[in-house]
């Protein structure tokens, strides 16, 4: 298998205005959902493009046994190292943050017992390998719990095809019409929408939990 594309010059300054950008205009509607996502994991806990650790102040610290945050892209997890220093001791020892592309996990089989990936099936290189190492280092009955943004229908699907060759180029090589719930189902999990929204205009978006059977 080759190997996932190694992150871009251009990637730095896209970390580095990352969270200001969210705070500004979306946290607001991801906090309920990073609530959702990363506060009901538990166990051995695999996040999957923490980025910049924003889920981190979102899980529930009792509930999770080990946290291992993964990131392909070195300028997000320096921000992400910030993060985890800031953590109360106890919870800092918990926490692991590794330079680590989706698609090729360097880890056992069934190592985890719940998977946590907020906007990050978007930004993989390669959508249904990133599934199926997921799946293959999820735990049996483990759950993927996840929200991303997918593609829409008619008039807004096709703006969306239009605007991501210089939309993608722009956000660090998001994607903003992938058929996410799809590729998760086809993967081999079962998915459960518990919600549908939208992060804005062309940000259709789902909430779910995914059972590895």
């Amino acid at each position: 298998m080759n190997p996932a594309p190694r992150p871009q010059p251009r990637h730095r300054w896209y970390a580095a205005i990352y969270d200001p950008l969210i705070s500004k205009s979306g946290e607001k509607k991801l906090a309920p959902i990073r609530r959702f996502v990363a506060g009901g994991a538990s166990g051995r806990v695999l996040e999957l493009g923490c980025g910049t650790g924003a889920n981190l102040a979102f899980y529930d610290w009792q509930k999770v046994e080990a946290l291992v945050a993964t990131d392909p892209d070195p300028f997000m997890l320096q921000r992400a190292e910030a993060k985890v220093a800031a953590l109360d001791p106890a919870v800092r020892a918990k926490v692991t943050l590794r330079e680590v592309p989706a698609e090729s996990l360097p880890f056992e089989d069934a190592s985890f017992d719940c998977i946590v990936a907020t906007l990050v099936f978007c930004t993989v290189a390669d959508l249904d390998r990133s599934l199926a190492e997921a799946y293959r280092v999820l735990e049996p009955g483990g759950s993927l719990r996840l929200a991303e943004h997918v593609a829409s229908a008619g008039f807004e699907a096709r703006v969306q095809r239009l605007v991501q060759p210089i939309y993608g180029w722009i956000a660090a090589d998001c994607h903003l019409n992938r058929h996410t719930e799809d590729a998760v189902r086809a993967a081999g999990f079962d998915l459960e929408v518990k919600d549908r929204t939208s992060l804005g205009p062309l940000y259709p978006s789902f909430v779910g939990v995914a059972t590895k059977p």
